[in-house]
């Protein structure tokens, strides 16, 4: 034990460490990983969106506050787990939640709130440049908020200098540098694979647009340069040296690698970047992405066309909900314990109600659930009411009621995935899973692989999830030899030794979850009759 934390003293000391930050939907964490890859040293700060005048968004402030608690906290165990201060990183990155608006003045001031993922304000205007580009754009996409922004003649839109995303943002804080890896620009705009950065000739189209709408700018005036993975991305300056750390205590000058998002990290944190490789993140929100030989050969609003870390096309199919309503429900039955005088740790209780799923019937028994709490574009949904539906001979026993939370937790991704799977004809030899839904050993796991249909794997590592991914590709960044793809370097210099489990579908959760997806769409008039009734 000694030894070990010797040898990591020496890799902090010398910085020959990389650290990730990911700015999550509900947590800020930091992740400081050693030479090895392995995480040494981790902090975190919980957070929450707002709506506020109809918009889900985060207020700029909050991010540092969020930044600065959890780099401190990361800071202090170094300090105290190997007696040595945090003076030098080997290379750092910064990831957070895909897509959104964040738009800026020429001095570099804030002109419009923050317009998160999660709303689904942008329906009109996200049809309209799918049609126009025969290309699909999501309504969480930056380009879908921009065009509304233009459309509505909103007064902040002559004075944009600078379009980003909320990685983009922290990165640009942190170096100066306008710039974006390529994963992450490719839910800004669409990416040409062929060049790896945005689509001339749909930027062309798009220019047309700005001209007739007389905007004093044009797309390259406000929009990020594309990177990929490796390339390098700035410095940390010492003003962005004092934001991340205001003791000054770190010091400047370490490189960055190109800001990525959520999904970019996850394919990195799970080594699924290469093709035939997938992977699924299963937290507040739920999405799954699929490297791809060549692009689709229809246009299919269902799925974003995005990019891995370097490049490749990905096929991801993002849903705005997962685990919220699931939360929520558990939190009940743990307020019921705490009423009846009982107490079980938070955790206990997860393993205790997810476990119950397991023994439901294989198509929950006729029980429905609903776990919509925003719009959901894959199945048509502008907003969101959970609820709970079955008939009364149906069977409501508590691990049909936990099968049903887990089944509509991923009901809207495999309506998604069932597109690449039958029309597609995508094949994938596993995907990876990571997020809050697996962290119950086997549960969500094997409900996931009977639902899609694919095996599903999960690696010890899966825990350390986006900001470890992240850390990844500043290592990568930082020792990345002439010629090394990143696929390469997970593959042979993190992953050779990775350890985990892989659960195959069981025929019987197959079909059963056939039956109850059937239900799901068929109901699916319920949920759009209750968004009319219970405005």
């Amino acid at each position: 034990m000694e030894h070990s934390l010797t040898k990591e003293m020496n890799w902090i000391t010398q910085g020959d460490t990389a650290l990730g930050i990911e700015l999550g939907s509900t947590r800020i964490k930091a992740v400081l990983i050693g030479a090895d890859h392995s995480p040494i040293a981790s902090g975190a700060f919980d957070w929450e969106n707002r709506l506020e005048n109809g918009v889900w968004t985060y207020h700029l402030e909050d991010v540092w506050t969020g930044i600065q608690h959890a780099y401190r906290v990361l800071a202090e165990e170094v300090q105290e787990k190997y007696g040595v201060p945090l003076k030098r990183l080997g290379a750092l990155g910064v990831s957070a939640m895909m897509h959104g608006y964040l738009p800026f003045d020429k001095e570099g001031n804030q002109i419009c709130e923050f317009r998160t993922w999660r709303n689904t304000i942008t329906e009109r205007e996200a049809a309209e440049l799918t049609e126009l580009f025969h290309f699909n754009i999501p309504q969480r996409w930056s380009i879908a908020h921009l065009w509304r922004a233009v459309k509505k003649g909103e007064s902040h839109v002559q004075n944009i200098a600078y379009l980003t995303t909320l990685a983009g943002y922290v990165h640009w804080k942190l170096t100066g540098e306008k710039v974006l890896g390529v994963g992450e620009a490719s839910g800004m705009f669409p990416i040409d694979s062929e060049t790896g950065t945005f689509h001339a000739e749909m930027i062309e189209t798009f220019d047309k647009l700005l001209e007739e709408q007389k905007t004093p700018w044009r797309f390259d005036h406000i929009f990020p340069k594309v990177l990929s993975a490796g390339d390098p991305a700035g410095e940390l300056t010492p003003e962005g040296a004092k934001l991340l750390d205001p003791t000054g205590t770190l010091e400047a000058g370490i490189p960055l690698c190109p800001p990525e998002g959520d999904a970019g990290t996850g394919m990195a944190a799970t080594n699924s970047v290469s093709v035939h490789t997938g992977n699924v993140s299963a937290g507040t929100s739920i999405f799954a992405m699929a490297v791809l030989e060549k692009e689709l050969s229809a246009v299919y609003s269902e799925i974003d066309m995005v990019t891995t870390p370097s490049g490749l096309p990905v096929a991801m199919v993002h849903c705005n909900t997962c685990t919220s309503d699931l939360d929520a429900w558990v939190k009940l039955f743990g307020e019921f314990l705490t009423a009846a005088g009982q107490k079980m740790d938070k955790s206990q209780l997860y393993d205790l109600l997810y476990h119950q799923a397991l023994q439901g019937e294989p198509d929950c028994g006729g029980v429905l659930t609903y776990n919509c709490y925003s719009g959901e574009p894959v199945v048509g949904l502008e907003d969101g009411r959970p609820m709970v539906v079955r008939n009364p001979d149906s069977v409501l026993s508590l691990p049909n009621f936990m099968r049903a939370q887990l089944y509509a937790a991923m009901a809207t991704l495999q309506i998604g995935m069932d597109i690449l799977f039958t029309k597609e004809h995508v094949t994938l030899e596993k995907l990876y899973g990571h997020g809050g839904l697996f962290k119950t050993k086997n549960v969500g796991q094997r409900l996931m692989a009977g639902a899609l249909n694919v095996p599903v794997a999960v690696m010890e590592t899966a825990g350390e999830g986006g900001p470890w991914g992240m850390a990844l590709l500043a290592m990568y960044r930082k020792n990345r030899q002439a010629g090394e793809t990143l696929e390469c370097y997970l593959a042979e210099k993190v992953f050779s030794n990775a350890v985990g489990n892989c659960v195959e579908p069981e025929q019987g959760d197959t079909e059963g979850f056939q039956r109850y997806i059937k239900r799901y769409r068929d109901g699916l008039e319920l949920q759009k009759t209750a968004i009319k009734v219970l405005p």
